[in-house]
């Protein structure tokens, strides 16, 4: 047998968690399973994985005797055979991956309207333990979207704190969820970057404010990414960006370059709207550290005669 492998949104080098799995799974029947080639090769099967639905579908003829596709880009209800799900996934499609992949729970308990977990994959459960992640290496690169959301997810991070392996949970943590006993096994845990939140509302700003000071009282000495949405309000944006960034400095005056923030225009994709300007330009000068610590986004100009101090007239 001879197993095609064909992701859509573009080899990049992050794991395709799914076409891990399927090789996993074909490998340990002896097949030989390669990243699809289009010329001069046949397949037995190619299988095409397309996580994200703005990315254009492959439009040339896939030579194989069947294809089949399957992820968010494609459907929010196809799911993995359980034979295959259940496989550890074979990173060595990924050379220059060096962590672990996978998640420790599925699912979430939010119902957030720009996000499809809770329609692909519903509330939040256990899903596998940190040791069965690792597969032996040191750090994990994992995938949860609300590990802090059930007992579960919690006890993991206190069970990573103790063996001391290196952790990126890269898709943020609730910071509604956090408390003074989570805030004390977060702290424990050693990073791979930074522990990471979202701050899509000026309604979450405080249990982000908390969160942080939390993880400050006891001892996370290291940097905070937070992910800003900019939704449709400019002023609602401008005063949650502003309210995140003066928590990044001190009593003194003096800003500690600890909290990283990173601005991301809201796509939606169901209406196919463009994305406002100043949304773009408000992305672009949180996005740029020299841009966003050296002025106020009233006096930003990104293009010359303009100032964004107009967006507000």
């Amino acid at each position: 047998m001879r197993i095609g492998l064909l992701d859509i949104d573009g080899h990049s080098g992050f794991p395709n968690f799914a076409l891990c799995k399927i090789s996993a799974y074909w490998k340990k029947r002896g097949a030989e399973v390669e990243w699809y080639y289009p010329f001069g090769k046949r397949y037995d099967i190619v299988y095409c994985s397309k996580v994200f639905t703005f990315t254009p579908d492959y439009e040339h003829h896939i030579n194989a005797d069947e294809v089949f596709k399957g992820g968010t880009g494609y459907s929010l209800t196809k799911e993995l055979p359980l034979i295959i799900e259940n496989m550890q996934p074979d990173l060595s499609l990924y050379p220059k991956f060096k962590s672990a992949l996978g998640f420790l729970t599925r699912g979430c308990i939010r119902r957030c309207s720009w996000c499809v977990v809770p329609k692909k994959e519903g509330d939040i459960r256990p899903y596998t333990d940190i040791k069965n992640v690792l597969q032996d290496r040191k750090s994990a690169i994992l995938m949860d979207n609300n590990v802090l959301a059930c007992d579960w997810g919690i006890s993991q991070i206190e069970k990573i704190g103790d063996m001391g392996v290196k952790v990126d949970f890269n898709q943020g943590l609730d910071a509604r969820l956090v408390t003074p006993e989570t805030a004390k096994l977060l702290a424990k845990v050693k990073w791979i970057r930074h522990p990471r939140f979202s701050c899509d509302t000026i309604q979450i700003f405080e249990s982000v404010k908390t969160a942080i000071e939390l993880l400050r009282k006891y001892n996370y000495k290291g940097e905070i990414f937070v992910y800003v949405l900019l939704t449709e309000d400019i002023r609602e944006c401008y005063k949650r960006i502003m309210a995140l960034d003066f928590l990044d400095w001190t009593e003194s005056g003096v800003r500690m370059q600890k909290i990283r923030l990173f601005a991301q225009p809201y796509i939606d994709y169901s209406n196919k709207k463009s994305i406002p300007k100043w949304q773009q330009d408000m992305a672009r000068w949180v996005n740029n550290k020299k841009l966003f610590y050296s002025d106020n986004f009233e006096n930003y100009e990104p293009r010359k005669g303009f100032k964004c101090k107009e967006y507000f007239k």
